[in-house]
């Protein structure tokens, strides 16, 4: 059983101040680095997709959820600005349970989950870091998250 902690792909720019980022798409270096993400994970005995609410994190993990037929869900917990707390307990609540989960978050998020995790025991094998379209595979006993690897970019 593992955890795919994805960030998002390219996405372009923000918007102005009063855009809502939330419905920022990804950009077509975003869209070939999804394509290339659903490659490599529907490899894996997925049993769900996560997504954030934002429109290009879910556009990050579409082409692997129609690949596999699964539905992308959509929680808050995953949302840029989100509690790294609440995302951690979410992690640990699908940690014992058979399959592979896939969830895409943001930049802001998923370092500090990491870190928080890292603080708490779990090892990282190999090289860190955060980078667009980029997975952190998190490997679980139990409800722990015991070791995590860093896979740079798709």
């Amino acid at each position: 059983m593992a955890l795919h902690l994805v960030r998002h792909g390219s996405a372009g720019n923000r918007p102005h101040p009063h855009g809502d980022d939330l419905d920022r798409p990804l950009d077509q270096r975003g869209l070939e680095q999804a394509v290339r993400l659903a490659a490599h994970l529907e490899a894996f005995p997925v049993r769900a997709v996560w997504s954030s609410l934002a429109l290009r994190c879910v556009d990050t993990v579409k082409p692997l959820a129609d690949s596999i037929e699964l539905p992308v869900e959509t929680f808050r917990e995953l949302t840029e600005g989100a509690r790294p707390i609440d995302l951690i307990e979410m992690l640990r609540s699908q940690a014992h349970l058979d399959g592979d989960l896939v969830l895409c978050s943001h930049g802001d998020l998923i370092p500090e989950v990491i870190n928080a995790l890292y603080r708490d025991g779990m090892a990282v094998v190999g090289a860190r870091g955060c980078e667009k379209g980029s997975v952190w595979t998190l490997h679980t006993k139990g409800r722990d998250i015991v070791k995590a690897t860093y896979t740079a970019k798709y």
